[in-house]
């Protein structure tokens, strides 16, 4: 009998398909209720219909094993695997207190270094952008930007 790739097959699937190449025969072996083992021969229309059909079977045991949840999903599992989790009460008022509290720091800061700090910080901009914007040297703008910092610092603490 020619050699057919193994392949995986569903617990309730007693079939097994053969085909002999000598004698040109498509053989379907089973088990039948007693136990025995049969094998009879079948035309080649349908052995290439169970040899579909066991394909079909194996794509979708792939398909379950590949695509299908296969675990118990409860609302907390969820919240854990959420991508954007909730913030709980407490930490979004110490979150928006912070954030108060920075924008009162910078309001306090001179002009420059205010400006400097939102367009870096807040618009995204380079340091490099920011010199080319305001016609100075990069270095002004870094010197500016550690200075407006460390005064932030001061005052957060």
């Amino acid at each position: 009998m020619a050699e057919r790739p193994k392949r995986r097959k569903y617990s309730d699937n007693p079939y097994t398909l053969n085909y002999c190449e000598e004698v040109n025969k498509y053989i379907v072996t089973f088990k039948d209720v007693t136990g025995k083992i049969n094998k009879i021969e079948v035309k080649e229309e349908v052995f290439k219909a169970l040899d579909k059909f066991e394909l079909d079977d194996i794509k979708e045991m792939n398909e379950y094993d590949r695509h299908i949840e296969h675990s118990e999903i409860y609302e907390e599992s969820l919240c854990h695997r959420a991508v954007d989790k909730p913030i709980e009460l407490e930490d979004y008022i110490i979150q928006k207190s912070t954030f108060e509290d920075l924008k009162k720091a910078i309001n306090l800061l001179p002009e420059i270094q205010k400006r400097r700090i939102k367009k870096y910080y807040f618009e995204e901009k380079t340091q490099q952008q920011i010199a080319n914007e305001e016609n100075v040297d990069i270095r002004a703008v870094q010197y500016t930007l550690n200075i407006a910092l460390k005064k932030l610092k001061q005052i957060l603490k």
